[in-house]
C-alpha cells in the first residue's frame, strides 16, 4: 500500500482523538480523589491543547496544497497540431473556384492545390475534372465529389 500526503494528517488526527479516549477513560475509572482533580484538569487542558493544535496543523496543510494548485504561474496553452492522418482530409479553402458550365459548379483548382496542398498525388482520380476557364483548358477537382470522399475545406 502506497502512503500519499494527504492520509498523514488523518492519521494523527485519529491516532490523537484516540489517545484522548484512552486518558479520559482511564480517569474515569479510577475513584475520584480531592488531589486527582487537579491533575484531571491539566491532562484535559494539555489535551485540548493537542487538539487544537492537530486540527490548526490539518487546516494549515489544506491551504497550503490549495495555494500550489490554485495560484500557478501562467501557462500559455497553444492547441496541438492536428495528425497527419486527420490533417491529409483539410483541404485549402482559397483554392475553391466557381464556374458557370452547365450549371453553376465549384471545384478546387489544381495548381493553387499543388502550391498549397502537399497531398495531391492522393486525392481520388474519381474527382479530376477538366473545365474551361475562358482562356483556357484548366484541371481541377470537384468539391462534392472530394466532400463524398470526406475531404473538407478548411479557412486557414
Amino acid at each position: 500500500m502506497t502512503r500519499t500526503a494527504s492520509a498523514k494528517p488523518h492519521r494523527k488526527f485519529i491516532a490523537l482523538v484516540l489517545a484522548a479516549s484512552l486518558v479520559i477513560s482511564g480517569f474515569s475509572a479510577a475513584p475520584a480523589r480531592a488531589g486527582d482533580d487537579v491533575a484531571k484538569f491539566i491532562a484535559g487542558a494539555a489535551l485540548l491543547g493537542i487538539l487544537g493544535a492537530a486540527i490548526n496543523d490539518a487546516k494549515q496543510d489544506r491551504r497550503d496544497r490549495h495555494k500550489q494548485t490554485t495560484h500557478r504561474p501562467y501557462k500559455q496553452h497553444h492547441p496541438k497540431p492536428i495528425p497527419p492522418r486527420v490533417a491529409r482530409y483539410d483541404l485549402p479553402a482559397k483554392c475553391v473556384r466557381n464556374f458557370h458550365g452547365h450549371g453553376p459548379r465549384s471545384i478546387l483548382s489544381r495548381g493553387c492545390l499543388k502550391r498549397n496542398y502537399t497531398q495531391v498525388q492522393n486525392l481520388p482520380r474519381s474527382c479530376r475534372i477538366s473545365y474551361w476557364n475562358g482562356d483556357r483548358q484548366r484541371k481541377g477537382y470537384g468539391t462534392r465529389c472530394l466532400h463524398k470522399h470526406g475531404y473538407r475545406l478548411v479557412h486557414r
